[in-house]
């Protein structure tokens, strides 16, 4: 089996997962958050997004946790901008690198950002340049890449497609995104083909959710193919909130396990990982989805449980 010696984790827990949790988490948790995060060794971290709170109330402290975290150099952090408006708060708040985010299906781009998929890479061209000019890098998101909660079957021309227009603009790596978790190894392998024959595989990561658990199996295929910067959320965290039945992202402490069993380096310290998507439980105020996490809590459960036993 051929896997690339490395790979990059880009997490993104802190925007995407805490975007679609039903309490709104304190600034200064969402920032012990982060800052947990980089104690790992992840070092590439989308933070927050830049949207109005009318439609992300979770994510009004943006500014706040913008200019609250920790920036140890050789730290990757980003945040979403929508829009023009956005990305002048993110760029005020001292931002380095933005994304950009639409859809490969028409329905689930309007229900998203109440634009058509023209009308979005118009509106990119009003934050992607001014970024770019302000020496801020831009990655992109594109949804729903391999099915959409509306229309069903996508087609993958969209995905090669857009990832040229985008790149076209200026964007240094787009983001494939299985929105709501039906791609399984065969699909990925399709899709992720015709891109890479347009494209190289250093502009592109993938995004993929474990609705069907096929996520793992998807990254894998991934990394054969050469793909090396996969998004995940620590402990599972969150979904999109304008797709119906999807479930939680992939997480990050699931496809870590998984890549350091593979002798794949990662540079991320898997016990700190998992401390932090358990103090990230304790303040959603559930259990988080994640296999490792939910294994490595059992573990210690028994451990005390040992103790307890023999000191009593």
């Amino acid at each position: 089996m051929k896997l690339p010696a490395e790979v990059t984790i880009y997490e993104v827990g802190p925007r995407d997962g805490l975007q679609n949790e039903a309490r709104n988490v304190p600034t200064a948790d969402k920032i012990r958050f982060i800052d947990s995060l980089v104690a790992s060794g992840i070092r590439s971290i989308e933070i927050t997004s830049f949207v109005s709170p009318k439609w992300i109330p979770q994510l009004a402290d943006a500014a706040e946790v913008a200019r609250g975290v920790q920036r140890p150099p050789g730290v990757l952090m980003s945040a979403l901008v929508p829009n023009r408006r956005g990305l002048d708060t993110a760029l005020a708040s001292g931002m380095k690198v933005v994304a950009v985010f639409l859809s490969a299906s028409e329905t689930h781009n309007k229900k998203n950002v109440n634009k058509t998929i023209a009308e979005t890479l118009a509106a990119f061209d009003e934050v992607v340049p001014a970024a770019r000019a302000a020496n801020v890098q831009v990655r992109a998101y594109v949804s729903t890449v391999f099915g959409c909660p509306y229309e069903g079957d996508v087609d993958p021309q969209a995905a090669v497609d857009l990832v040229g227009k985008l790149r076209d603009m200026g964007v240094y790596q787009v983001s494939l995104g299985d929105t709501i978790g039906v791609a399984n190894p065969a699909q990925t392998e399709d899709v992720i083909g015709r891109v890479l024959a347009k494209h190289p595989a250093e502009a592109i990561a993938v995004h993929f959710h474990d609705t069907q658990g096929t996520a793992l199996a998807n990254c894998l295929v991934s990394m054969q193919m050469g793909i090396t910067t996969i998004d995940a959320s620590a402990g599972g965290l969150g979904g999109c909130p304008y797709a119906p039945g999807a479930s939680g992202n992939l997480a990050t402490e699931d496809v870590v396990a998984m890549l350091h069993s593979m002798g794949v380096k990662t540079g991320i310290d898997l016990d700190k990982l998992t401390e932090a998507s358990r103090t990230a439980s304790t303040f959603v105020g559930h259990e988080l989805p994640s296999k490792y996490l939910k294994a490595h809590l059992g573990k210690q459960a028994r451990a005390r449980r040992r103790a307890e036993k023999l000191g009593s």
